[in-house]
């Protein structure tokens, strides 16, 4: 029966990413799980980001695509630890790809990961990876419906990035619209509007996630290994 095996691999993920939390809190570091429909700019904003924080933090990055190397060739130019995993056909990353990615990724003294998905507004939201933050980013050519079509993003994202917005005016986008329905299914979803582009709007999502790293996103400033002093 297709619910039961579905109930089955979402508790066998769900396990597995409880120990990838186990993993990132015993090394102390902070993870964001970047996703996006394709060409909404996961990479050009991680680019940004690197390009601005990694001077402050110890940063390394999980790449995640179907096939091919070249986002994580493109990260690589930062000078930040990255690797690539193919999905060989898979529409998102699960618990598992990530512990096995954490084999070949050496998390000491790291203190941001950054997990680009796979490009999907669907089946990257059902999957827990051990992340603290979920961040999505809806693009302005992709149109103002998609809160309506795929409200589970929307409601599981801690963040979202309304990115391209040097194209407002240009198509047909009501960012008013959009962030009212989100805020109507996530009334504590951080937004934010920027241009990865021109720059616009880009600091203040700088600003937020170095406070979700330097406090751990709790409130306080995060230690390595806290979270499993409190067990």
């Amino acid at each position: 029966m297709r619910i039961k095996v579905m109930q089955d691999i979402m508790a066998a993920n769900d396990m597995i990413a409880r120990e990838n939390r186990r993993i990132f809190d015993q090394h102390g570091v902070f993870v964001v799980n970047l996703m996006s429909s394709p060409g909404a700019g996961k990479t050009t904003l991680l680019e940004r980001t690197l390009a601005a924080l990694k001077d402050e933090f110890a940063m390394a990055v999980i790449e995640g695509d179907i096939q091919g190397q070249l986002d994580a060739e493109r990260i690589g130019r930062y000078g930040v630890p990255v690797l690539q995993i193919n999905t060989g056909g898979e529409c998102h990353l699960d618990a598992n790809m990530i512990r096995n990615a954490l084999d070949r990724l050496d998390l000491a003294g790291r203190e941001l990961l950054i997990i680009e998905n796979v490009g999907n507004l669907v089946c990257p939201a059902e999957f827990k990876v051990g992340e603290d933050r979920k961040v999505m980013i809806l693009s302005v050519p992709e149109g103002d419906d998609k809160p309506f079509k795929y409200p589970l993003m929307f409601m599981k994202s801690q963040a979202m990035v309304v990115n391209k917005i040097d194209l407002l005016g240009m198509v047909d986008f009501d960012v008013e619209k959009v962030e009212q329905a989100v805020l109507a299914l996530n009334p504590k979803m951080a937004i934010f509007r920027l241009s990865c582009k021109t720059g616009e709007g880009v600091e203040a999502w700088l600003d937020w996630l170095r406070g979700q790293v330097r406090c751990g996103g709790k409130g306080e400033r995060r230690s390595k290994g806290a979270e499993e002093q409190k067990r």
